[in-house]
């Protein structure tokens, strides 16, 4: 692991934290705009922003035990980050500790969800549902990471909320469920939950955030926009609801030369959400 600057307020040790935050700058598959690789260090940078008081939680994420791994190194196949990433996340999962990962690209989710074997669902806010069997030759590519969850979890326990761009490849072979982002600034993110939590298996939730679900307007710094996008507050809502069936958390796709600052900070706070929502005593 590489260190550098650490998120706001993990102070523990690896061996006393209740939550590992790990960096994962990786986006060498990504199809559009790059630069989502230096996403963890934007995040992070932006976590320093934010009062450590959560008056709507009721406590101080100073109270929280928090350690931050620091990065994994680069790599240039993905092949070799998802075995890298798979490592490190399986080492925090096996100690009982809940994982955060910061990306990268969205292939960053499959080495995590990997860590849990199969007894989780996987929730993923998203623009896209990324539900191919491979793209450009590669099937860890992050335009597969919503297919490489179904075969380790089945397809019953995974779900996309936020969906607004799929590829008539991914819809003539079977798409995942998923709430389109249309229905949900029609009736409400709250029937989008209730949809997702009727149909997920398992209880315990791995939920990943890939920035694009966002809509542009709040999150511009990303390396796909697609407008028509959820808002922040709904995203906020998903998590309260899922609450402490929460077992792990990333965000990816933060792409700071497309930012103003805006989406980096909305990352940061969507972490220390997932810490809140989910909360070890």
């Amino acid at each position: 692991m590489i260190p550098g600057v650490s998120f706001a307020d993990a102070e523990h040790s690896f061996e006393d934290a209740d939550y590992v935050i790990m960096g994962v700058p990786f986006d060498r598959t990504t199809s559009f705009r790059a630069g989502c690789r230096d996403g963890p260090h934007a995040v992070r940078k932006a976590s320093y922003n934010f009062e450590m008081h959560l008056f709507e939680h009721g406590h101080d994420i100073g109270d929280l035990k928090v350690h931050d791994m620091g990065d994994l190194e680069d790599h240039v196949q993905v092949d070799h980050m998802v075995e890298s990433a798979y490592i490190e996340t399986s080492r925090i999962v096996d100690a009982g500790k809940f994982p955060i990962t910061i990306g990268g690209e969205h292939s960053v989710t499959i080495p995590a969800v990997k860590a849990f074997g199969d007894g989780i669902s996987v929730i993923s806010v998203d623009a896209h549902t990324d539900f191919r069997q491979e793209y450009m030759g590669l099937g860890n590519s992050h335009a597969c990471v919503m297919r490489r969850c179904a075969d380790q979890v089945g397809e019953g326990n995974v779900a996309v909320i936020g969906a607004r761009s799929i590829s008539k490849e991914e819809e003539d072979a079977g798409l995942p469920f998923f709430v389109d982002s249309f229905s949900i600034l029609d009736h409400g993110i709250e029937q989008a939950i209730d949809k997702v939590l009727d149909h997920i298996g398992n209880d315990r939730v791995y939920l990943t955030v890939d920035i694009d679900g966002v809509d542009p307007a709040f999150a511009p710094g990303t390396g796909t926009p697609e407008p028509f996008g959820i808002t922040p507050y709904d995203v906020k809502k998903l998590m309260g609801a899922i609450g402490e069936r929460m077992v792990g958390f990333d965000v990816v796709e933060v792409s700071p030369p497309y930012d103003n600052g805006s989406t980096a900070a909305l990352a940061a706070r969507l972490i220390r959400e997932a810490m809140a929502v989910s909360r070890k005593e």
